[in-house]
């Protein structure tokens, strides 16, 4: 059976009308890390999971020296090189053809499961209740004791994967999503990530290695490049595999995850979080991956609301099991821009500092 056949089939059988009407979602057939039909259910109304790739620590390139720029006291100013590849994308645009439609789509409290105050999340577990009230208030043990150790590793597994350059209401089937250019890929969110704990006195690594190259066996290949790092540099205690999603109906509008903040667009951000359930094993540390995706929805949240999609709660692994704090995490998709998906990863950079200085003991 094809993901495409599946998708219509759950359209017909499973999911309610009124459902599809208001989230209008189709399966991600593109991109489902490790796909199959039961997570086409799943996925079906909330989207694809994608994967990322990360930067060389400074220790080994000089290609991260730019992390030491001074932070932007206005942080919707799109960055220079952003511009220039937007104008240079509007001048050559004058023979695309439009191939299908773009939908702008604000995921809010409608999509979750639970709901406390800002924070929402998604649980399609099967024996995993989510109480998040309760699990705020637990203790953590996370602590950053000295913040020039490195303390973030940020990586890609899927590094290729791309975003339009032009906001507008449709997309051009020949402009690929995905490029190893990574001036214009997930790898340039994931910078302005980086830059943003910088600023805040944090020392990251951004891991660009591309795993993708070969779609099958990037998550693999990533576990390699995080089993290095920490091999190297033990005081990383968070792991991000930063993505970007895949959303498209049945149609073939793609949909693009957006909000509004500070009176710029900004594509929603989805964290990921696993448990340990069914044929998922080895994961015994995903109740501290939990709370700490809870408590950095919560964080983001605060410093802009609206930002976040619900936490994404499943019975899946994608590398969570690295460290006691590690989560993938969703910037927009295909049919958003990067200069949306690069604001959002400030943002979300900034929210992340916030919850890091929570957790500093000086």
């Amino acid at each position: 059976m094809s993901l495409l056949t599946a998708a219509v089939l759950l359209s017909v059988f499973l999911i309610p009308q009124e459902v599809k009407r208001k989230a209008a979602l189709a399966c991600a057939c593109a991109a489902l890390p490790e796909g199959g039909f039961s997570y086409i259910r799943d996925y079906y109304i909330y989207g694809e999971v994608s994967a990322i790739s990360a930067k060389p620590s400074p220790e080994e390139s000089g290609a991260q020296a730019d992390l030491t720029a001074e932070r932007s006291e206005d942080v919707t100013k799109t960055p220079q090189d952003i511009l220039d590849l937007m104008s240079e994308a509007v001048k050559n645009s004058g023979d695309d053809k439009k191939d299908g439609s773009i939908r702008a789509w604000t995921y809010d409290k409608a999509s979750a499961t639970s709901v406390f105050g800002n924070v929402l999340v998604r649980n399609v577990t099967d024996t995993k209740p989510v109480n998040i009230e309760k699990i705020l208030k637990e203790n953590t043990d996370l602590k950053i004791t000295d913040r020039t150790k490195p303390t973030v590793l940020i990586y890609h597994t899927h590094t290729t994967e791309g975003f339009e350059l032009i906001d507008r209401e449709w997309y051009a089937a020949d402009k690929t999503s995905r490029t190893t250019d990574t001036s214009r890929n997930i790898v340039r969110v994931g910078k302005e990530i980086a830059k943003e704990l910088q600023a805040a006195g944090f020392n990251v690594i951004h891991d660009e290695t591309v795993h993708d190259t070969k779609y099958s066996g990037a998550y693999d290949r990533s576990r390699e490049t995080v089993r290095k790092y920490l091999k190297k540099y033990p005081s990383i205690q968070i792991t991000l595999d930063v993505h970007r999603d895949a959303i498209q109906e049945n149609n073939g509008t793609k949909v693009k995850p957006i909000a509004k903040i500070n009176g710029k667009k900004a594509a929603q951000v989805m964290i990921i979080t696993g448990a340990q359930e069914g044929s998922v094993t080895g994961f015994p540390d995903w109740e501290s991956n939990l709370h700490f995706a809870l408590s950095l929805q919560k964080a983001c949240s605060d410093y802009s609301p609206g930002l976040m999609r619900p936490v994404f709660f499943c019975h899946r692994k994608y590398n969570m099991d690295m460290t006691k704090y590690s989560l993938l995490v969703e910037f927009g998709s295909d049919a958003n821009t990067l200069d949306e998906a690069a604001y959002a990863g400030r943002l979300f950079g900034r929210g992340l500092a916030k919850l890091l200085s929570e957790h500093t003991v000086t």
